[in-house]
């Protein structure tokens, strides 16, 4: 596996600072030439023993494709279910349905027309039973207002008669008064 670590050594300053008093070389600060490629061989050690990130990046990377091609499967299974449970209900379903609304329909428009004729037929009963009844109601008034009259005249007749009565039995009264004063004084003298 390829890939450096940041632990992998790198040239110090020292090491690219000339020496003083010098001649301009670089100087190595170990001391010897054959450093470099032991720490090289180190770091590419390190990388591949403790280093673990390309290894992990791979293994996600192949999770992501998997986990990704496990859904796509799982998400066209769902809709295939979905388009058969909706060419299904286009062709068995809705038309079962409808034929059973329409039929459903059909009855209750029959049971509500013949509803309504019986109402109707309440209705003008009821009516021509109101009529009978107002009918009757003002022939029942018309004859209490001709008794009302009748009694009223017989009423003032009778009135008549006992006024008439009255007056006699007054005239008699006084008469009978009038002789009873003749003979009491008649009989006190």
């Amino acid at each position: 596996m390829s890939g450096s670590s940041p632990m992998t050594p790198s040239p110090t300053k020292a090491e690219e600072l000339p020496v003083s008093g010098g001649s301009g070389k670089k100087r190595d600060p170990l001391g010897s030439g054959a450093v470099h490629p032991i720490l090289k061989d180190v770091g590419e050690i390190y990388s591949r023993l403790l280093d673990h990130r390309p290894v992990i990046q791979g293994e996600i990377r192949y999770f992501i494709k998997e986990f990704e091609e496990k859904r796509s499967f799982r998400e066209v299974r769902v809709l295939e279910n979905l388009k058969n449970t909706v060419f299904e209900a286009n062709n068995q379903t809705l038309p079962k349905c409808e034929q059973v609304m329409q039929d459903s329909l059909n009855e209750a428009l029959r049971r509500l027309q013949a509803s309504n004729e019986m109402t109707g037929r309440l209705q003008q009963r009821e009516q021509e039973e109101k009529q009978l009844q107002i009918e009757k109601l003002t022939a029942g008034e018309k004859q209490r207002i001709v008794q009302w009259e009748e009694f009223l005249k017989e009423q003032h007749s009778q009135k008549a008669v006992v006024d008439e009565e009255h007056a006699k039995a007054m005239e008699r009264l006084k008469e009978q008064y009038a002789i009873m004063e003749k003979d009491l004084t008649k009989r006190t003298l």
